[in-house]
């Protein structure tokens, strides 16, 4: 079965709710949210009473609660010894947070070494997460992001997740997320995923690939920029996207769109999600989304 979904937004008063009705506007089974704001740790408490009435209007619409992914904001950073505390501090809440919305994976950036070095960054990462793990008792996988590498980004390649993969104890708890557009960015060639996937196979084990994120890129392979692109308008194809999408050995994962809005003003996600549906490329999309909403 084809679990396709987008980001979709969650706001302090309707909470999961509002995230579960934006996912089905857009025909999706599954999505991806942030708990609060990226950049900052201002949080609402998590109602019982909209999570309930969400979970409900998930089964509704053939919403699989296992398949939803919460995203870690951005200001974690593990990988940096400086801010190691306040990381597996607010990383623990946000696993909790999970645990209070039924949400079964958090996807997270491994982090950044900010000039500490590759492999202290890696054993901060480690440390970080053997913490965390320590202190919190609830089944929430965390799903390690592949990173484009940019600046001092770690997770840049297989090698340097499976570092963290084998450092961390409990790591039945730990995961991938792989990223298209990170990986092209990275210098893995999608127009030979097979390859990359045997590759990942061997180092790591694709059981360990708990979520994709499906983007398009703005660049050549090995740019290591990270710039997101709708599907099919970038250097990777739909075509080599929708490989991946229905590759026969990643069929159970949930996919989920992270593309740019058109305009930085509409979002894309509906019609996207049609065209992977209808595994039929429309050079004319963004115009369309163009004329739609400008009417």
């Amino acid at each position: 079965m084809l679990w396709i979904g987008c980001h979709v937004s969650f706001d302090k008063d309707r909470q999961l709710v509002k995230s579960t009705e934006e996912a089905i506007s857009y025909g999706a089974n599954t999505f991806m949210f942030y708990t609060g704001a990226p950049q900052n740790t201002n949080r609402s408490k998590i109602s019982k009473e909209k999570t309930l009435d969400a979970h409900q209007l998930m089964r509704q619409h053939h919403i699989d609660l296992d398949k939803v992914i919460v995203h870690a904001p951005y200001i974690i950073n593990l990988a940096n010894r400086d801010n190691l505390d306040f990381g597996i501090h607010f990383l623990t809440e946000e696993l909790n947070r999970c645990s209070q919305l039924g949400v079964s994976y958090l996807v997270l950036h491994p982090g950044s070494h900010v000039g500490q070095g590759v492999e202290q960054g890696l054993q901060n990462i480690i440390d970080g997460l053997n913490t965390v793990f320590l202190n919190d008792h609830n089944e929430v996988k965390i799903l390690l992001e592949s990173m484009a590498g940019k600046g001092s980004e770690l997770g840049k390649n297989f090698q340097e997740l499976k570092t963290i993969l084998d450092g961390v104890k409990e790591n039945n708890r730990l995961g991938v997320c792989l990223d298209t557009c990170h990986l092209n960015d990275a210098g893995y060639k999608i127009a030979e995923f097979d390859q990359v996937l045997t590759e990942f196979d061997q180092l790591i084990g694709i059981d360990k690939i708990g979520c994709i994120h499906i983007n398009d890129s703005k660049n050549p392979i090995g740019a290591h920029k990270d710039r997101h692109e709708n599907i099919g308008f970038g250097t990777i194809s739909f075509e080599h996207l929708l490989s991946i999408i229905y590759h026969p050995q990643l069929e159970n994962i949930p996919k989920i769109l992270e593309t740019p809005y058109v305009d930085r003003e509409f979002p894309p996600y509906r019609e996207e999600i049609m065209m992977i549906k209808e595994r039929k490329f429309d050079p004319e999309l963004l115009e369309k989304i163009r004329s739609i909403n400008q009417k």
